[in-house]
C-alpha cells in the first residue's frame, strides 16, 4: 500500500515516518514539498502520489498566533483537510487525521468522552473543529485522533521549553491549574501503527466497523506544573519550581482548565502508555 504521510516534519510526523515503514511504500512530506495552505498543492500531490491512505499529521499548531491569524489557521486546519478528504474519496482511500482537545471548553469535571459537545475557546480550536468535522462528513473510511499535550525531543514543544529554561534561571514559574495527560509523539506515532495495521488485516469489514473519532493520550493525569516537576526529577535539574494560576500567566488565546480525555473506546483496540512511564522512556 501507498501512504502519503504530510507534515513528516513535525513532532509526530517525524515518528510516523519510523513508525509506519512496516505497513507500506511511505511517501513523507513536509511544508516544502505540500504546504498545507495552498489547496491546490495540497490536492496536486495527492493526484500525482495516488495514495491508498492518506496520514495527515500537518497542522497549524501555534495557538497564540492563530488569534491573530485565524484565516490561515483554518486553510490550514479546516480547509485542507477537506481537501484531503474529498481526494480521498475520490481515490477509494482512507485517511487518518490528528485532533486536539482544544476542541472541548475544559468546563467537564471529569474526563472528555468522544460523543462530548465540542466548545472550542479559541481559533486554533475552533479551527481543528472544522477539520475534524469535513474529515467526518467526506464519507471516507477514516480515524481521527484528538490527542492532548503533545511532546517530543524535536520541534517546539513544552518539554523542550523546560529543560532549556530549567538550564538557564533558577526558578520556573509554571501554572497549576489547568490538567491534562502529557503525550509522547512516538505514542501518538506507534498507536497508530497498530491500529493501521489491524486495519491492514481486518480490511474493509474493519473499516466498517471502526471508522470514527477516537481519543488518544496517555494514561493518568497532571498539571503543567506537575509535568515539569517530573522532568526537573528525570533529569536531575536543580531548579526552583514556582505554581503559579493561569490569570497570572495571560496569554492571547484561552487553555481550557480541564484537557483530559477519556481513552476507553481506544483502549479497546491497543494499549496506551501512563504518561510517567512514556515520559521516562522519552528523556533515556
Amino acid at each position: 500500500m501507498r501512504i502519503l504521510l504530510t507534515g513528516a516534519g513535525g513532532q509526530v510526523g517525524y515518528e510516523l515516518a519510523r513508525s509506519l515503514q512496516p505497513l507500506g511504500q511511505v511517501m513523507a512530506v513536509d511544508r516544502s514539498a505540500m504546504d498545507l495552505s495552498d489547496l491546490g498543492q495540497v490536492r496536486d500531490v495527492i493526484r500525482s502520489v495516488k495514495p491508498g491512505l492518506i496520514v495527515n499529521a500537518a497542522a497549524y499548531t501555534a495557538v497564540d498566533k492563530a488569534e491573530s491569524e485565524p484565516q490561515l489557521a483554518r486553510r490550514v486546519n479546516a480547509e485542507a483537510p477537506e481537501a484531503m478528504a474529498v481526494e480521498a474519496r475520490k481515490l477509494g482511500a482512507a485517511m487518518v487525521h490528528y485532533s486536539t482537545d482544544y476542541v472541548f471548553d475544559g468546563s467537564k469535571s471529569g474526563a472528555y468522552v468522544e460523543s462530548d459537545t465540542p466548545n472550542p475557546l479559541n481559533v486554533y480550536g475552533q479551527s481543528k473543529l472544522d477539520g475534524e468535522q469535513a474529515v467526518a462528513a467526506a464519507g471516507i473510511d477514516h480515524l481521527i485522533l484528538r490527542t492532548s499535550w503533545v511532546y517530543g525531543m524535536r520541534g517546539k514543544n513544552f518539554l523542550l521549553t523546560m529543560l532549556r529554561l530549567a538550564k538557564e534561571r533558577d526558578e520556573l514559574r509554571v501554572v497549576c491549574d489547568q490538567h491534562g495527560a502529557p503525550t509522547w509523539s512516538r505514542t501518538v506515532a506507534d498507536t497508530s501503527a497498530v491500529l493501521l495495521a489491524k486495519a491492514q488485516q481486518g480490511g474493509r469489514d474493519w473499516w466498517a466497523q471502526h471508522t470514527g473519532l477516537y481519543h488518544l493520550g496517555s494514561g493518568g493525569q497532571t498539571t503543567w506544573c506537575g509535568f515539569t516537576e517530573e522532568i526537573l526529577a528525570l533529569q536531575k535539574l536543580n531548579c526552583k519550581l514556582v505554581p503559579i494560576t493561569t490569570a497570572d500567566y495571560p496569554l492571547p488565546a484561552r487553555r481550557p482548565q480541564n484537557s483530559l480525555l477519556d481513552c476507553t473506546r481506544l483502549r479497546a483496540l491497543c494499549a496506551l502508555p501512563d504518561w510517567r512511564d512514556a515520559l521516562a522512556l522519552c528523556l533515556e
